[in-house]
């Protein structure tokens, strides 16, 4: 084979593997351009894959940084409740008072229970030169009170004046009428609807009569019960003082060491103790105690309305004048002045004034009306 006819072979066998090269690369267009779309679809659905966060949104493997980190919240303390400004009662509460009669017959007084829980107590004469008492409790709880013995008539101005719900064991007919008319909140014990609000227990032996006894959680369920009113917008009887009340400055001030009230058959007697600036109440030349808890019985404050009174019809039964206006004492700090009370009606309240016309103020604790006749004189010492 001569030369011209080897570089013609040549030729066609570069020629062959030009197309063979050049078909390779046209048989694998597609399948690029195939992978082509499915990387641009790929990078359209899945930006943070390819690109990272260009909102600054780390990735899974970022650690993403505090957006204006907050302190952590600590818990506040609950607020306090609203304060007492007085000891003796709830200044913040209006719950309404109750106005129990007990017994103070002189064989029965030394069973008396829950005296130093309440924060008003009348000494009020009955017939046949006796007397009861009747205490008044507001905003105290899980307190038994006895023993208790029926009421008088004259007992509902007493209540009233308070705003109280009278508790009783009995009544004499006077009041039994009264009551029955309307108008004044009672719980009878002697009476089958309110029985189970009372019980009887006799640690002394004493006849049936000195044996009832009563609490409050008794009274305050049958309250719910009876659908009485069981909250007052009246204001308090007394004007209390949050400052010492001493009427150290009064010129017609007295010192009132001894205190002694005769009513009959009992002679009641408060005798103060400097130390603790408090009177301790004494019964017939005994001093007074609580049955139960063995305590002394005290007051802060003793406020003596001087009142006449006349026999009721049936010959028996006392009827006290305590409406208009009369002569007593404030008592309180070992000191006492004259004063002067007055009560508009039956349903009113008794309001207490200094010689000088103003209304007299009582120190924050426990305070003992004594109502008494005329008849009677009292001593102080």
């Amino acid at each position: 084979m001569n030369t011209e006819e080897n570089n013609i072979n040549n030729n066609q066998i570069n020629n062959q593997i030009k197309k063979k090269k050049s078909g390779g690369i046209i048989n694998f267009v597609p399948y690029i351009f195939i992978l082509a779309i499915i990387v641009v679809v790929g990078m359209l659905a899945f930006p943070k894959l390819f690109f990272g966060d260009d909102t600054g949104t780390p990735t899974n493997n970022e650690e993403k940084p505090a957006d204006n980190p907050q302190p952590t919240p600590q818990p506040q303390p609950a607020p306090e409740p609203p304060k007492s400004k007085f000891k003796i009662y709830d200044t913040t509460s209006n719950k309404r008072p109750y106005a129990i009669s007990i017994n103070n017959t002189p064989v029965a007084v030394k069973v008396q229970e829950g005296l130093n829980k309440a924060y008003i107590v009348y000494e009020i004469p009955t017939e046949g030169n006796t007397s009861r008492l009747m205490a008044v409790f507001k905003d105290v709880s899980d307190v038994t009170v006895g023993t208790v013995r029926s009421c008088r008539h004259n007992f509902m101005d007493y209540a009233h004046e308070n705003d109280a719900i009278l508790v009783c064991f009995g009544w004499s007919h006077y009041a039994q009428d009264e009551l029955n008319k309307g108008g004044t909140d009672f719980m009878n014990g002697n009476e089958g609807k309110w029985a189970s609000a009372f019980w009887r227990s006799n640690p002394e032996k004493l006849a049936h009569e000195h044996t009832a006894y009563t609490s409050l959680p008794k009274l305050i369920d049958y309250t719910t019960k009876n659908k009485y009113r069981l909250t007052s917008d009246d204001s308090l009887l007394l004007n209390y003082s949050a400052e010492e009340i001493t009427l150290d400055g009064r010129s017609d001030a007295k010192p009132a060491n001894t205190v002694k009230l005769p009513y009959g058959n009992i002679t009641t007697t408060f005798k103060y103790d400097a130390k603790t600036k408090m009177y301790t109440k004494t019964v017939n030349g005994s001093t007074n105690k609580d049955h139960k808890t063995k305590e002394v019985i005290t007051t802060k404050n003793i406020i003596i309305t001087k009142v006449p009174y006349n026999v009721m019809p049936d010959n028996y039964y006392w009827n006290l004048k305590n409406t208009g206006s009369g002569k007593g004492y404030y008592i309180t700090n070992g000191k006492y002045v004259p004063i002067t009370w007055k009560k508009d009606s039956r349903n009113a309240k008794s309001k207490y004034y200094y010689s000088d016309g103003t209304e007299i103020q009582v120190n924050d604790g426990r305070t003992y009306i004594q109502v008494h006749v005329t008849s009677k004189n009292v001593s102080i010492s």
